[in-house]
């Protein structure tokens, strides 16, 4: 999945002959899970139709403030459009247009849409050899750049004057590359890699039955999906479960057992910078497993257990650069219970929650949590959604991390 899967973007289009590629631009930006906009320049319809463009993004197409063959003529508002958009890319970025975009010049809904935006703002130049060389366009260049946008060079080939030379603007794949590169690049985890257990184990008594328990692995997969949106690379080790993964930057092993589970774990933790070990592990597992089905005959029926290995200290046993977070479920002395495995686990953070709150524990979309740090320090949150409190776990690190 891509790290624009569910952004907005805003795709404006100027008056150049390269309007031809951004009906490309928008189906890759549809094909990565983005929602797109378009908005053109009145000119800009000379080159590529707004009918294209509307199927392609499944949206109506703006190209001027009201729509005057409409009787009922409803305002395009430029400000609601800047507001929407996560990212405005601007492709084809004319010298004319930049020149009014330097300017604060506002003669189009384009122009007022870029004025109001609040959002990150990209623009792909694309024009003749000569244009591109200009001492006018080079201040273009300068002055975007100190507004804050961030220039997609054009590239270099045949031009439409016949000229060879740079002011090519960039094909769309590279448009779209450059922009999740950038984004990459501004997350806080951007080259993390961070392993994440989720889900129960189950303990096989023989090849029919298992000893298990009620984890859905909810909570471990919102929290891979927290981390990958925030730039991170995932290893997500996974007992049995019916969630489904997405995310590109998230990698899922599936297992089985606890001592599947402690062995994936072990095999990527020397290159993990952060493990956060949300797994419900299996405390035992039977002695002895049946290679047939246990048939049965008397009215009790006894099972010796023994011990799993414990992956969490395992791991807190070697740590060395490690960011290591545990999970504590407890019923009673929580606080008390929790902080004893923070330093028992050698952990720099553990998760509290209890199955006394209500919304909170298997098999629920929510959760009720408190954070304990190395530092002793206690952070209590509210009942929130799984998905916010991995949202709130990722920040707490990160704090952490820079502190």
């Amino acid at each position: 999945m891509s790290i624009l899967k569910d952004k907005n973007i805003l795709l404006g289009i100027t008056a150049g002959i390269a309007a031809y590629k951004s009906a490309n631009l928008v189906r890759l930006f549809i094909k990565a899970g983005a929602n797109v906009k378009v908005v053109m320049t009145p000119a800009s319809k000379d080159f590529i139709t707004p009918l294209t463009l509307s199927t392609l993004s499944k949206n109506p197409v703006f190209s001027s403030f009201v729509d005057e063959e409409d009787d009922n003529q409803v305002w395009n508002n430029h400000v609601d459009l800047g507001l929407w958009a996560d990212y405005f890319v601007i492709a084809p970025a004319t010298a004319n247009t930049m020149a009014k975009m330097v300017n604060g010049v506002c003669d189009n809904l384009l122009l007022a849409t870029y004025l109001s935006a609040k959002c990150p703002v990209f623009f792909a130049p694309a024009m003749d050899l000569d244009m591109y060389k200009h001492e006018s366009t080079k201040t273009s260049f300068k002055k975007l750049a100190e507004y804050g946008n961030k220039m997609i060079p054009a590239g270099t080939g045949e031009l439409a004057s016949g000229l060879v030379g740079e002011g090519r603007m960039a094909e769309p794949e590279d448009i779209l590359d450059f922009l999740e590169k950038d984004i990459l690049d501004q997350l806080p985890l951007y080259g993390k890699k961070i392993i994440v257990t989720a889900g129960p184990t189950y303990e096989a008594i023989d090849p029919v039955r298992f000893i298990g328990n009620h984890s859905s692995g909810k909570m471990g997969f919102e929290i891979a999906n927290a981390a990958a949106n925030l730039g991170a690379e995932v290893t997500l080790i996974s007992g049995p479960t019916h969630q489904k993964n997405e995310h590109s930057l998230i990698s899922v092993k599936s297992v089985v057992s606890a001592e599947e589970m402690y062995n994936e774990v072990h095999k990527y933790y020397a290159t993990a910078d952060i493990a956060i070990l949300s797994a419900a592990v299996a405390d035992y597992k039977p002695k002895t497993v049946a290679n047939r089905k246990i048939k049965k005959q008397d009215a009790t029926f006894t099972i010796k257990l023994e011990k799993t290995k414990d992956i969490l200290k395992s791991i807190g046993a070697i740590k060395k650069h490690q960011f290591l977070v545990g999970f504590a479920l407890e019923t009673n002395n929580e606080l008390e219970h929790a902080k004893e495995k923070l330093k028992s686990k050698n952990l720099d953070l553990i998760v509290l929650n209890s199955l006394q709150d209500k919304g909170a524990g298997f098999g629920v979309s929510t959760n009720k949590v408190t954070f304990i740090t190395k530092s002793n320090d206690i952070i209590e949150h509210k009942l929130k959604s799984k998905a916010e409190v991995a949202q709130d776990l990722m920040q707490q690190i990160i704090k952490q991390l820079h502190a």
